[in-house]
């Protein structure tokens, strides 16, 4: 009988408050295969910091997550937001902006933000040096949150400025691995190509437009993420797994392509040490697509129990591999 041949899956680990720490690094070198440096949550002085305090405990490569072409809020103090309430959006200051600063003049009127993963959803009612909108859905405002606008394309550019100097200061410090966050299409994986010319690349797949141009989008790039999160502003959420399947099958006609599945792999161990059985069921589905890797985000960011995550990831693969059928 022939011996079935294991197959190699990586782990991927978002760094944060709670893993940003000594112990969590050392256990790294051993256990997972890369760190992701997420810079929408990073300043250019905080990435510096991460990196020099990231190798004096660990040898894992880093890889530098981008914030790309995604608006983003600046809000200077939180807050829970009912419906009907108003909100007025600022064009350069005010207690509610909206970046890049290229957003406030291509918002128009009726058209419907949905902020964050609070539930939190604005329609536009008025605009002239400000923009009035009004809440359609309860949620919090705070600072930071990833802003999709609804059925409408947004003109952004495929990087930010901290991006640019994210990727340079990648470059001064050796670093690999650099992931391109809402990759649209062929031309970004051209242009982020360009600038990273001998470094491992990953190409993020947070959008209807990426999943539309996935078949194109595979002839130029080698490594993939789903990112089921801001996926699923624009996708809806039962139609997700679909998706998923979709992007593997289309994965499985080209050689040597590589996919990562990410966001709420392991959500419930945010506060539990141990996850629960739908959890599982999904982790062991994305492998049984073939899965070229497992990210978690949160679940080593700002967890109670990071390292179990970790562990908990290792055993399903080891199951995985133990007792795979052929898809």
């Amino acid at each position: 009988m022939l011996k079935k041949k294991k197959i190699k899956i990586k782990i991927i680990c978002t760094l944060g408050p709670k893993s940003i720490n000594r112990p969590f690094l050392k256990f790294s070198n051993h256990n997972i295969n890369l760190l992701r440096l997420n810079m929408s949550h990073l300043t250019i002085n905080q990435l510096i910091k991460s990196i020099k305090f990231i190798r004096k405990y660990s040898k894992t490569p880093i890889c530098i997550d981008t914030e790309g072409a995604q608006i983003r809020t600046k809000v200077k103090k939180e807050k829970f937001l009912r419906v009907g309430q108003s909100v007025k959006i600022s064009n350069s200051q005010g207690k509610v902006l909206l970046y890049p600063e290229n957003v406030f003049d291509q918002l128009k009127i009726n058209d419907i933000l949905i902020v964050g993963f609070s539930n939190l959803v604005l329609k536009v009612i008025k605009k002239a040096d400000n923009i009035q909108c009004k809440v359609i859905s309860d949620g919090k405002i705070q600072n930071n949150q990833g802003v999709h606008v609804d059925n409408r394309k947004i003109k952004l550019n495929f990087l930010t400025k901290k991006d640019f100097k994210a990727i340079e200061i990648g470059k001064k410090f050796n670093i690999n691995y650099f992931a391109l966050s809402f990759t649209n299409s062929v031309q970004d994986i051209i242009k982020f190509s360009r600038l990273l010319k001998n470094k491992n690349k990953i190409f993020k797949i947070e959008t209807s437009r990426s999943v539309k141009n996935f078949r194109s989008m595979l002839r130029k790039g080698d490594c993939f993420l789903i990112d089921r999160g801001d996926l699923s502003k624009e996708v809806k959420i039962e139609n997700i797994p679909i998706v998923q399947r979709k992007l593997f099958k289309l994965k499985r006609k080209f050689k040597n392509k590589k996919i990562y599945v990410a966001t709420n792999l392991l959500d419930s161990m945010l506060v539990d040490s141990y996850p629960n059985r739908g959890e599982a069921n999904d982790i062991y589905n994305s492998l049984e697509m073939g899965a070229s890797g497992l990210v978690l985000a949160a679940e080593t960011a700002i967890s109670k129990y990071p390292e179990n995550a970790v562990r908990f990831l290792q055993k399903m693969i080891k199951t995985f591999n133990k007792f795979k059928v052929n898809i």
